[in-house]
């Protein structure tokens, strides 16, 4: 899937796009990658003397994932966007630094109508950096005027 394909899927747009590429998606997983590019702005705050990737942004990174898989079954295109509207089970088991690669592996366990519940894991050098449980729904954009 190319860059122009997934980003037609998703809302998410730089800065804040965690998705480099997708490697490979099926009908119950996806697997997309990210370069932690240590020019980021966020390393300069956290933290400037040993910079570290937030574990907050670990959770993004899977919940972009997600969104393309969910995306792309058809669901949260158009009038509805994937939000996140739960999460358990998150365990940190290894730092990100600056000029590392992430392989984040997600999987679509159950779907009850427009609600998705995932499991992710993230890997960085090919040891588990992250793994969480969590749930997204299609939410009906709302419209302001």
């Amino acid at each position: 899937m190319t860059s122009s394909q997934y980003l037609n899927l998703i809302p998410n747009r730089p800065p804040y796009l965690w998705v480099d590429d997708v490697v490979d998606i099926d009908d119950h997983n996806i697997h997309t990658r990210k370069f932690i590019d240590p020019k980021l702005d966020l390393f300069s705050g956290h933290y400037p003397d040993f910079p570290v990737f937030p574990a907050a942004l670990h959770c993004e990174c899977a919940f972009q994932a997600s969104a393309i898989r969910v995306a792309h079954l058809g669901v949260s295109t158009g009038e509805k966007v994937p939000v996140v509207t739960r999460a358990d089970r998150l365990k940190f088991k290894r730092m990100v630094r600056p000029g590392d690669v992430l392989d984040v592996h997600v999987r679509l366990q159950d779907r009850v109508i427009d609600v998705f519940f995932l499991k992710a894991r993230i890997l960085c050098d090919g040891e588990t950096a992250t793994t969480l449980d969590f749930v997204t729904t299609a939410a009906s954009r709302e419209t302001t005027e």
